[in-house]
């Protein structure tokens, strides 16, 4: 068995013509799982993200971190020559993806009708800002463009403070899932029915599929959310305090919870007082409630507070940083950071999809790929070109 046949997409072959982020991501999530995804990208240029920071040795960390266990191959797609190339390579693949902009593929002769020609089986996924049909189609979409449509910004930051993006490029990344989500199932159905599918995925539609309590308010009582902070939009405490060594969570979702908590701060009266005995109140006296807990957490070490929390029942934790996390023995147990290699810097750390699967092995090493590493021998092995057709190929640079 060859290492492109082990995992639970041992065996399917997926056309990667994405870029930069929320397509990288969904194929790097079918390659963790064994798919043999081959990279199509710009001849000597690559990727956009390859020149995205931070960097060591001139390579891109953030690159090597999204496209992992990618076979790099380079084409020129404004060439007839590059076009045709891709065009040898889609019958002998299961899936394509790409996230241009709604038309560019049709321009290159690319799109889901002229490729489901070459290969009616295929399962062709295109993800774009806004899907390929809707009045915004032809709008450039960014992480931040779609954080700032979605409501997600309205609802991020300081209570009554300005929108405030996610620290992270949460809409590319949950695009991304969505997709391979909607790749799998589009497989799985061609297994049982034969057919090949068009799966559309937009980075709005993703963001605000996410976005349950603030839908269930604006939908269901036409009460249009806002930024609270740290703490949850509707049930209160839940919200983070600052303690004498760093700051803390602690979740109390229940009377019997905040019972509890008023035990620990040593006033136990705050469980009946009528300001605070039910979840109601406690949100109507938010700020002289948030006064009270946050003197308590000041008084406290971080860690003799989350264990006094967590020994009255009270969900709690500190608040991290990423240097705390990935030094966790959470981390190091879970094996969420994985040793991989690259032909340039060696030994590096990458990070896989997180889902675990019993019954499964480890799989072969993962890498990151150098620009082009692959190109000669996908060219060989899948479309059947000799040295000497490769080699004039890289003279005209098509590849």
């Amino acid at each position: 068995m060859t290492d492109h046949e082990k995992g639970l997409l041992g065996g399917i072959r997926v056309l990667d013509l994405s870029r930069v982020m929320s397509g990288p991501f969904c194929t790097s999530m079918l390659a963790d799982l064994g798919a043999e995804v081959i990279k199509i990208e710009l001849p000597e240029f690559g990727d956009e993200a390859r020149h995205f920071g931070p960097y060591v040795d001139g390579e891109s960390t953030y690159f090597m971190l999204l496209n992992r266990n990618k076979k790099s191959v380079t084409v020129d797609l404004k060439s007839d020559d590059g076009r045709a190339l891709i065009q040898n390579l889609v019958p002998k693949c299961d899936v394509m993806v790409e996230n241009f902009r709604p038309g560019v593929m049709a321009r290159l002769g690319l799109d889901e009708p002229a490729v489901r020609k070459l290969n009616p089986g295929i399962i062709y996924t295109s993800i774009s800002g806004f899907g390929q049909e809707s009045p915004l189609r032809d709008w450039p979409a960014f992480d931040l463009v779609i954080q700032a449509m979605s409501g997600l910004m309205s609802l991020t930051g300081p209570k009554r403070g300005p929108a405030t993006a996610v620290g992270e490029s949460v809409a590319d990344v949950c695009t991304g899932m969505f997709a391979a989500f909607g790749t799998v199932a589009a497989l799985f159905d061609r297994e049982r029915t034969g057919v090949g599918r068009h799966v559309d995925v937009a980075m709005l539609d993703s963001m605000m599929a996410m976005q349950l309590t603030g839908l269930a308010r604006q939908l269901y009582k036409d009460d249009t959310p806002g930024p609270v902070g740290n703490r949850h939009p509707v049930t209160y405490p839940v919200d983070s305090f600052a303690t004498r060594t760093g700051d803390i969570v602690l979740v109390c979702f229940t009377d019997r919870l905040f019972g509890e908590l008023a035990k620990l701060m040593g006033t136990p009266e705050l469980a009946t007082d009528t300001r605070f005995a039910s979840n109601a109140a406690r949100n109507e006296n938010e700020d002289l409630l948030r006064e009270k807990i946050a003197t308590w957490a000041a008084g406290q070490d971080q860690d003799a507070a989350i264990a006094a929390l967590l020994g009255h029942g009270i969900p709690a934790a500190p608040v991290w940083t990423l240097k705390d996390l990935v030094s966790s023995d959470h981390v190091r147990q879970r094996g969420l950071v994985v040793d991989g290699r690259h032909d340039t810097l060696g030994r590096i750390p990458l990070v896989p999809q997180p889902v675990r699967f019993s019954g499964t092995d480890d799989g072969p090493e993962p890498f990151a790929p150098t620009l082009g590493a692959h190109t000669d021998e996908v060219l060989r092995d899948l479309a059947d070109l000799d040295d000497a057709a490769i080699a004039a190929m890289r003279d005209a640079k098509t590849i």
